[in-house]
């Protein structure tokens, strides 16, 4: 049986350092960073662990009514998606995650553009 990504690039304990490390830099960004002006960060770094690890294929799994749920209200633009998925691919080639597995990732991420994206 093959691996998941989520196994082969260390489970939660890598994942976790991944999140920590890519809401270092959207708390920085002027385009993304005010979405979390007032959010409970601890929460959301909890959430989006177990979120990036069901990207990657680990035990963690998200709905796309619960996806939708937690973002309906944000107004995120095309752009803000954009950006983050930037932010998503500079931060797994910092943990020297393999390119074809960024863009496993970043596919997984992608088809859920929609349920993110204020039309």
């Amino acid at each position: 049986m093959e691996k998941s990504l989520f196994d082969k690039y260390g489970g939660f304990s890598t994942v976790s350092k991944i999140v920590m490390r890519l809401y270092d830099k959207l708390l920085d960004d002027d385009d993304v960073g005010p979405f979390f002006d007032d959010v409970d960060m601890p929460k959301l770094i909890d959430h989006q662990t177990k979120f990036v690890a069901s990207l990657m294929g680990g035990p963690a799994s998200f709905t796309d009514t619960h996806i939708q749920r937690a973002h309906h209200n944000l107004e995120i633009a095309p752009m803000h998606f954009d950006r983050l998925k930037e932010m998503i691919e500079e931060t797994l080639q910092e943990f020297s995650v393999e390119q074809d597995d960024i863009e496993t990732v970043l596919g997984a991420f992608e088809a859920r553009r929609d349920l993110l994206i204020d039309v």
